[in-house]
């Protein structure tokens, strides 16, 4: 059985920072990357033309090519201390004139590299053209997110699995190397982050039930400055949290609320993120087909998201106040379950008319909002898996933003910063009408075209207004980008994803400066 030690226990990667030769360091192989188009290498400063030279007529040899995802291994040759060489393409992208887009570019191949030599080397030393400590940073992120293997829950297959690389020595010019000792370091905390969020999201929905999320909540704050407060049945029900009881009550496995706090003393600033933690979404009594309750365990990647994102401003000690709320029950169909036309009061105190148990995630992150506006925060962003209009509008690898155009601006700038792929949409207010009920206050569902913008409109209506205006908020739906169904490609592995917290984190630090 897996236990909440097992997920807070997780492996990391160990990384380091040289300004030595790449050819001179010791490792299982050497990362290089290969532009586009073409095959030439660019090692970046800290190697001499003269093996840049050597190693790009070998690329030429081994037809490697410089496309995004795209490694060739080969033998290294006797100049090279490593044991292979690993072409890496480095992506149309890779064009300086475009910092961020230059960054993601980097981050993706070595991501790419450490994913295809699992099993080959357990030891990499890295030469990618990082010529700042951003750049430095984007390749520490994309071998600690690449080198992922998800094991908790593997028992007679482990010793097969490939062994991913758990050390990497990244090659850097000498007056950048001390600079990148600490963006190294941070790199290390967003990787745990990551991971941390891709641990919970990959987890089985009959260990990661609410309670255990809850559970892991409090294990994972132990020794931290972090609160934790968790809201079980009982609380929840004098605290009048119709949505998530609503949702819970047709389960053994019943809701939780779970408040995470960072609060530094000097903080002059508070963001909150909500998330929506569904652990398993059968739909309810508005039953899911089967196909598509296959991959329901990820309904929880939001709240993931948010409490990995609230460990990792705790651990970067960052001079923000940051509040996350997960927004925990189990969506499944019984004698209890909520019904359709039943009518809930949620925590804000309105009746909300379900027509659809299926969209259930908007009647819990209605009672998460409400809670987490009480507090008057400066910005209020929710992320969830709410909608499959989303994967429908912006496909699987890009999430839509909608809300106060201000903060929802700042978030999808915060989400390009850090390669997070995002589309900004509109809230449009005719479709606010659709929402409308006649025997409550609001309807879950309305208008079926446009329903990615029409669940946004609903969770507007439960951002509290203090001292007479709206706390600013943004809602990130991420639908799509949060699971992978598909192949691996650059760091992403098959499975959850942990997308959303470096951009959560981002929007933090922002805040902070």
């Amino acid at each position: 059985m897996t236990t909440v030690q097992d997920i807070v226990n997780i492996s990391d990667l160990r990384l380091a920072v040289s300004a030595k030769s790449p050819a001179a360091i010791t490792a299982d192989a050497l990362i290089v990357g290969v532009e586009s188009p073409g095959t030439s290498v660019n090692l970046g400063p800290s190697a001499s033309a003269k093996l840049s030279r050597a190693l790009s007529e070998l690329a030429e040899l081994a037809g490697a090519s410089g496309s995004a995802d795209s490694v060739t291994v080969i033998p290294a040759p006797s100049n090279v201390s490593a044991r292979l060489v690993a072409f890496t393409g480095l992506g149309a992208t890779s064009t300086p004139n475009d910092d961020a887009a230059h960054a993601e570019s980097l981050r993706r191949a070595a991501g790419a590299a450490v994913r295809q030599l699992a099993g080959k080397a357990t030891s990499v030393v890295v030469a990618l053209p990082a010529t700042s400590v951003t750049e430095v940073q984007a390749v520490a992120e994309g071998l600690g997110m690449g080198a992922f293997s998800y094991t908790a829950q593997k028992v007679h297959t482990l010793d097969k699995q490939s062994a991913p690389v758990d050390s990497a020595t990244v090659c850097v010019a000498k007056d950048l190397a001390k600079q990148s000792h600490a963006a190294v370091e941070r790199a290390a905390h967003v990787i745990k982050a990551v991971r941390t969020a891709r641990n919970l999201v990959d987890l089985s929905p009959d260990t990661a039930n609410p309670e255990f999320v809850a559970d892991y909540a409090v294990a994972a704050a132990g020794g931290s400055k972090v609160k934790v407060t968790v809201l079980a049945e009982k609380e929840l029900a004098r605290g009048n949290f119709g949505g998530l009881l609503g949702v819970g009550q047709g389960s053994v496995n019943g809701p939780r609320l779970v408040k995470l706090e960072w609060a530094p003393a000097k903080a002059k600033r508070h963001v909150a993120f909500v998330g929506k933690g569904i652990t398993f979404d059968s739909g309810g009594l508005s039953l899911k087909p089967p196909a598509s309750m296959m991959t329901m365990k990820s309904d929880m990647a939001g709240a993931a998201a948010v409490l990995a994102t609230v460990m990792a401003a705790a651990e970067l000690k960052l001079p923000v106040a940051v509040t996350g709320w997960l927004c925990l029950a189990e969506n499944l169909p019984s004698a209890t379950a909520t019904r359709p036309g039943d009518v809930l009061t949620m925590h804000s105190g309105h009746t909300v008319e379900v027509l659809n148990t299926d969209a259930e995630g908007r009647l819990v992150l209605a009672d998460g909002l409400w809670a987490a506006g009480q507090e008057d925060p400066d910005l209020l962003v929710d992320i969830a898996t709410l909608t499959g209009a989303q994967m429908v509008a912006l496909g699987n690898r890009t999430a839509a933003v909608m809300g106060d155009e201000a903060a929802r601006d700042m978030v999808t700038e915060a989400a390009s910063a850090v390669g997070e792929a995002s589309w900004a949409m509109p809230l449009p207010e005719h479709l606010r009408a659709s929402l409308n009920s006649n025997v409550a206050d609001i309807k879950n569902m309305g208008d079926k075209f446009g329903g990615m913008l029409v669940a946004g409109l609903f969770l507007r209506e439960f951002v509290p207004e203090i001292k007479g205006n709206r706390v600013p908020w943004a809602h990130v739906d991420i639908a799509g980008p949060s699971f992978n169904e598909g192949s691996p490609w650059g760091y992403t592995p098959k499975e959850g994803t942990g997308f959303g917290v470096r951009t959560l984190l981002s929007v933090a630090e922002n805040y902070a400066s």
